[in-house]
């Protein structure tokens, strides 16, 4: 059995996270977010709370397996690092944290032009979030999705820190797809620092836009 705490177990892509792993009769799930009633019928453990409490947070931290942090805000780094240090107290290793295209500068041409413009003011809490993620202890994998969208498809692919972004966008349903492959193989991507696009979606700016 796999212990697996969502956190901001609310959002959209943890939300087609959720459904695709909810049939696994070897995984047992808490999900973690600030609004409980925003769930409902999911079997599951709920824990209403604040990833920067950590005592709620340590308290749903015990005995976790994978951790999966779907969060975003200006204090992302903030709310990184509390997730960092209920980690390490309680012993758990692996963690999946989803941050942004964009934190390294690493869009190229017209589009890349346009990501910074659009939410280049946004993006150091992520950028600083990454770094306290790397230098942990944790077996981490940090994913940096493209612009996403509704689209209910999975089609995505991937480059590494160090490679030039692809794409413009990724449907959110393909970045759970990736996440749920990985909580049902931990070992897969730790160490990755995953950028997240559909293929040939390059463009000036996503097409849905």
């Amino acid at each position: 059995m796999t212990n697996v705490l969502i956190l901001g177990a609310g959002g959209q892509i943890a939300r087609w996270v959720i459904q695709m792993i909810a049939d696994d009769r070897n995984i047992r799930l808490t999900l973690f977010l600030r609004n409980a009633r925003r769930l409902s019928d999911e079997n599951a453990r709920v824990v209403e709370g604040d990833v920067l409490d950590r005592s709620s947070l340590d308290a749903a931290m015990r005995g976790q397996d994978v951790v999966y942090a779907n969060l975003t805000g200006d204090d992302i780094d903030a709310q990184a690092k509390s997730v960092i240090e209920s980690m390490q107290a309680a012993g758990v290793k692996r963690l999946v944290f989803v941050t942004s295209l964009g934190i390294y500068d690493e869009v190229p041409g017209t589009f890349g032009e346009w990501n910074r413009r659009e939410i280049g003011t946004y993006l150091p809490p992520f950028r600083r979030a990454a770094d306290a993620i790397e230098a942990s202890s944790l077996d981490y994998t940090i994913l940096r999705p493209a612009w996403l969208s509704d689209a209910d498809e999975v089609d995505y692919a991937t480059t590494t820190r160090g490679q030039p972004f692809e794409g413009t966008e990724v449907s959110r349903k393909s970045v759970a797809a990736l996440i749920a492959q990985i909580i049902a193989a931990p070992s897969l991507y730790v160490g990755g620092n995953l950028g997240v696009h559909k293929p040939g979606s390059d463009g000036d700016k996503p097409a849905f836009l």
